[in-house]
């Protein structure tokens, strides 16, 4: 018979399994190689039923993996019968299409048994720092990406396939970093399989199933009732995202319908799939549009596959956001990073208090800097770098934040550990956020310096940059103004923010991150604010005059009201 649980069992039991997968996740903090993973957080723990039903996933979990991963382990586990799997089996893979979308992410499947019998699965994804390859935005097929494994079994039984980590070993750059991180990835799903396995035996329970199938239908419950409550109706937008010069825009159109409790997102219409490394899979366009929904309508309840039941999506085969096999799909998240913020645009009619404008950290800035130290020993290092998020109707947007995407800004500190790079400045652009009622987040700015003493590394010095807004700034909403658009520069003069470039020792890189977009009315701003944000250094006189119609004394810092009211009531007549 079906085991019930009472509502305080079930809360107290759904979360321990999410500080099971924490627990897994503070293994990896511990035990990484990678800086992208220690520090920027570059990954995430899940584990789901033995159905491939996802149950738990890590409170820090990036959304455009764990989205993905909900959908490809299902697909991945259920592919063998379940009498096929052993204690001790461990699968990896990267295949793009089955999972988070490039080469790098790297996944490793744990089949959990409890009392001789398949209890559950564990799995962990990685953005490996090196996965081989030529590292740039502008390679044209998944071959020149780097190395791609098949869904395969990494220990059978215990055993480890020594083969499969030798011909790993033998297509990076720097094995010793990318097997360390693999062997955090062990680790991570070994302490999430043990302590479900204590969790059973401590509540006397025979299995996971009755306790999964509460878990889910209860936050779809909950999912769809956030739902039901805005009218029916089919809400459209669109965006435009840059590609590298001398090319067309990429378009994405988005019809989102919402019909009682369910919403289907159709993105026919949105341009065909491209040259470049921009393409995005299903399953990571699925991430990023659950993840505008989730966090519009049901934010606080933990994610697993109940989630995601009330939320379909159409994406045309071929397009730019579900490309076919070998399209370039390394710098994914230039396109992908978008779909959250065009879902809320399509939505900000009917909940213009759950949206935010658009953000200067979408997408993410994703630097890749490779080379050789003097001495002949490679060195690789990858970098994450966020700009001002996008304001709300409630508040200005954070400074120097990364999102959609969950993941941190490396400290300098770290990177200079890493690498013979030194950075010069990192800084706050001032006046970089977008006017608004509600001011966008600032944007900042990082310089580095290649080294031309005797530490200097052997040239070239490789830098692979991932990014965007250096076209089309991050755009307000309600009468919000935009943010200020990036900037990427080699010896003060512009550089190619799409592609591979290569540094000599003595140069110099300059790299401004986007400002988010305002939200509202700059002119409805609370003069008392303005005001603090001059004397804080986040705006200018001039801006705050120019922008927000505020006259501000020099000498005091202080609002002349009268002033200011007089200002205002010109600009806005």
């Amino acid at each position: 018979m079906r085991k019930t649980f009472d509502p305080i069992t079930l809360e107290i039991l759904w979360r321990r399994l999410i500080s099971i997968v924490d627990e897994a996740d503070s293994a990896v903090s511990r035990t990484a190689f990678s800086s992208l993973l220690r520090d920027a957080h570059d990954y995430t723990c899940m584990f789901t039923d033995r159905k491939g039903r996802e149950l738990a996933q890590g409170t820090f979990a990036t959304p455009g993996q764990s989205g993905a991963m909900a959908l490809g382990i299902k697909n991945l586990v259920n592919k063998l019968p379940p009498e096929t799997y052993k204690p001790g089996d461990i699968f990896i893979t990267n295949d793009p299409w089955a999972l988070a979308g490039h080469l790098n992410d790297v996944c490793l499947i744990s089949p959990i048994f409890y009392k001789g019998q398949l209890t559950a699965f564990t799995a962990c994804v990685f953005h490996h720092s090196d996965i081989g390859g030529r590292v740039s935005s502008d390679n044209h097929d998944v071959f020149e990406e780097g190395l791609f494994i098949p869904l395969v079994k990494l220990y059978d039984a215990g055993v480890l396939n020594q083969s499969v980590i030798d011909m790993i070993r033998w297509n990076v750059r720097t094995p010793d970093e990318v097997i360390g991180d693999i062997r955090s990835q062990i680790a991570a799903n070994h302490v999430c399989g043990e302590k479900i396995c204590q969790m059973l035996n401590e509540n006397e329970l025979d299995g996971l199933d009755d306790l999964a199938d509460q878990i889910t239908d209860r936050t779809e419950k909950s999912m769809r009732e956030q739902i039901e409550k805005i009218p029916d109706g089919i809400y459209r937008a669109q965006g435009v995202v840059e590609q590298m010069k001398g090319k067309e825009d990429v378009v994405i159109k988005a019809a989102v319908e919402v019909k009682g409790s369910d919403i289907v997102v159709d993105l026919d219409g949105s341009s065909p799939q491209v040259n470049w490394g921009g393409n995005v899979v299903y399953n990571f366009t699925y991430a990023y549009v659950f993840m505008a929904i989730k966090s519009m309508f049901d934010p606080d309840i933990p994610n697993n596959d109940g989630c995601a039941r009330p939320i379909k999506l159409k994406a045309p085969e071929g397009s730019v956001v579900n490309c076919r096999f070998p399209a370039a799909v390394a710098a994914r998240l230039v396109i992908g990073h978008f779909l959250t913020e065009i879902i809320y645009r399509a939505l900000s009619v009917v909940v213009p208090d759950r949206v935010i404008a658009s953000s200067g950290g979408t997408p993410a800035q994703m630097n890749v800097f490779y080379g050789k130290r003097n001495d002949g020993r490679p060195w690789h290092s990858v970098i994450i770098r966020g700009g001002g998020m996008g304001a709300s109707s409630l508040s200005d947007g954070n400074y120097v934040y990364i999102f959609p995407a969950n993941g941190a800004n490396t400290p300098v500190e770290i990177f200079e550990s890493d690498t013979p790079l030194i950075v010069e400045k990192r800084e706050l652009l001032i006046d970089s956020g977008g006017p608004g009622k509600m001011k966008g987040g600032l944007g900042q700015r990082e310089v580095f310096r290649i080294p031309d003493d005797q530490y200097a590394p052997i040239p070239p010095i490789n830098l692979g940059i991932q990014a965007g807004r250096h076209l089309h700034p991050p755009e307000g909403l309600f009468g919000g103004r935009p943010g200020a658009r990036a900037r990427f520069l080699v010896n003060e003069e512009p550089g190619n923010p799409y592609g591979l470039t290569q540094l000599k020792p003595g140069d110099v890189v300059t790299i401004d991150a986007a400002g988010g977009g305002g939200y509202g009315n700059p002119l409805e701003r609370d003069p008392e604010m303005v005001e603090r944000d001059v004397i804080e250094g986040y705006v200018s006189l001039e801006r705050a005059k120019e922008d927000y119609g505020v006259v501000i004394d020099p000498k005091t810092s202080k609002v002349d009201m009268e002033a200011t009211r007089k200002l205002r009531e010109r600009i806005g007549g």
